[in-house]
């Protein structure tokens, strides 16, 4: 079941982070959008099951996905609660599918190729992208509600990001967790400026600790599920 649970999770983090533009996230409340996306869903599930002759998996994904994405958009907004609750939801459908395709009438096990590399492929989009639409949301709600007014790049925030995720990522894979610690040094070097103003070093010191933390977790679970 924890192969299957794995492979169900890394399709839904590819289909979600890589394989949805920006185009088709704002557009969504549109119905061709929304059966497109799950449609994307279902088929990068069926291709990564290798399981030629079961249409119940990418069908199942197709339906709950769906489903779950319409209720967001009818009841839900952008924001950090409506993110992860939206999240969780899709994983625990996703884990409870892993379980009837296991133990129920299908009784089937992953007995296909490729799978260290789909769920460490899988494991670093959530790392670098997944992640970072959550600490996007996060760091926005600190931004309106402080009145904060950030000089620098357009996007530079969020890029910064994603390569510091990026990095504790390879890092893991290399078997090389010590070496985030110098990388945090290297982000706070470079930073003196900013943390002379309190406001500022403190959304810089809350949105750092929020991306490594979600890296180093995330990192940590995609090496323990690449090991099963």
């Amino acid at each position: 079941m924890e192969k299957i649970a794995a492979i169900l999770i890394a399709a839904h983090f590819l289909g979600d982070f890589f394989l949805q533009p920006k185009k088709m996230v704002r557009n969504k409340r549109l119905p061709i959008m929304l059966i497109l996306h799950g449609a994307i869903h279902a088929g990068t599930t069926w291709m990564l099951l290798q399981l030629w002759n079961c249409w119940e998996a990418p069908l199942s994904v197709f339906a709950l996905h769906t489903i779950i994405d319409l209720i967001k958009q009818r009841w839900g907004n952008e924001s950090v609660t409506s993110f992860i609750a939206d999240q969780t939801a899709h994983l625990f459908s996703l884990i409870l599918l892993a379980g009837f395709l296991s133990h129920g009438v299908q009784g089937v096990e992953f007995s296909g190729t490729g799978y260290q590399l789909f769920t460490g492929l899988a494991g670093f989009v959530a790392t670098v992208r997944g992640s970072g639409f959550l600490i996007t949301l996060f760091t926005r709600e600190l931004i309106n509600k402080n009145n904060l007014k950030l000089d620098g790049l357009q996007n530079g925030e969020a890029l910064i990001g994603q390569l510091e995720r990026g990095l504790i990522f390879l890092f893991f894979l290399a078997n090389q967790p010590s070496i985030i610690g110098f990388l945090l040094v290297a982000k706070a070097i470079l930073r003196v400026e900013e943390s002379k103003k309190q406001k500022q070093a403190e959304f810089i010191l809350v949105g750092t600790l929020l991306s490594f933390s979600a890296a180093i977790a995330i990192s940590s679970l995609t090496m323990w599920a690449m090991q099963l």
